[in-house]
């Protein structure tokens, strides 16, 4: 008899998990989704659309309504409950309907980067690895025994979406090769050591301001973690707002000792047909990608804006 699940999910990585739970033969009795936010950019898969194609049936309830729906998972009797980037955390209420336990799928090699948007966090600091890990669903966030894990590599230049899409098909091989042993009953989970992790809040459009007096690695990776199709760092130059979309360190030499960095006063400026912003120590980066006011900055427009030799960041023109 195939076992049944209720699946919690929203996103690539609910969309391709679900996709998982269907081709071993799950009974996916329900699946709870989030309705599509308007003033959010949606460049991910539907859950939605994919449990319909299959005819499941799709509710979309907001946090506040997730305990009414104790009753209903009672009824449906699942023998697991899974969690695919579902956005809420679920009461212990839900969790307990699930005779066979409840899993999560989370964007990061457990037990560091718990909580919200794991991939930005890791690639904002400076991680070079992260990953996907299926674990038990406790009370605490992200804090269950640990099944399985897969890490991927995060690249000097890689952005946040180029990172999501690499944790997404490692959720996915993480689910497919463990499926058979949660429904045979070998499944095996190992606690976490959560003093070897930290958790992590949600981020707002706001958190992508540059802080010029950081070096330019650290401004490098707020520009990777926050990149389109998140909301972008920024940053005022002249008297216009300068949305910094991809970079690349040019200097590449190796970190200072303490207290051998000289700080520098930071210059967006031209070298050559680029514009580059030299940083508070001493390296430049590359400003391959940007916008001024909404529009395209080319080498051409700045050079008309704001000459050669460029302009401090937060200077008036």
């Amino acid at each position: 008899m195939a076992p049944r699940a209720v699946v919690f999910a929203y996103h690539d990585v609910g969309a391709r998990c679900l996709s998982v739970l269907l081709a071993h033969g799950v009974e996916v009795a329900l699946v709870v989704t989030h309705r599509d936010d308007p003033r959010e950019t949606i460049w991910f898969a539907s859950v939605e659309r994919l449990a319909r194609e299959h005819g499941i049936d799709v509710i979309a309830p907001d946090a506040a309504g997730l305990p009414a729906l104790a009753a209903r998972l009672a009824s449906l009797a699942p023998d697991f409950l899974f969690s695919f980037y579902y956005r809420h955390l679920l009461p212990a209420s839900l969790l307990a309907s699930a005779t066979r336990g409840a899993y999560n799928i989370h964007g990061s090699l457990l037990p560091k980067y718990r909580g919200r948007v794991p991939v930005n966090w890791a690639i904002l600091r400076g991680e070079r690895e992260t990953g996907a890990t299926l674990h038990e669903m406790v009370a605490k966030p992200d804090a269950g025994g640990i099944v399985d894990q897969l890490a991927v590599p995060i690249l000097p230049d890689d952005n946040a979406l180029d990172v999501f899409r690499k944790v997404t098909v490692a959720a996915e091989i993480v689910l497919d090769r463990s499926l058979p042993a949660l429904v045979a009953g070998r499944a095996r989970a190992v606690p976490q050591d959560l003093a070897r992790g930290s958790y992590f809040g949600g981020r707002r459009p706001e958190d992508g301001r540059i802080d010029w007096s950081q070096d330019a690695r650290a401004i490098h990776d707020l520009v990777r973690a926050v990149a389109p199709p998140y909301p972008g760092a920024f940053s005022t130059i002249g008297s216009s707002t300068l949305r910094v979309l991809r970079t690349r360190v040019m200097d590449p030499l190796p970190d200072p000792l303490p207290g051998e960095r000289e700080k520098a006063a930071p210059l967006i400026h031209l070298e050559g047909n680029r514009i580059v912003a030299r940083c508070s120590d001493g390296r430049s980066l590359a400003i391959l990608e940007a916008e001024l006011d909404g529009e395209p900055l080319t080498a051409t427009h700045f050079e008309q804006r704001f000459g050669r030799a460029g302009v401090r960041p937060g200077e008036t023109q």
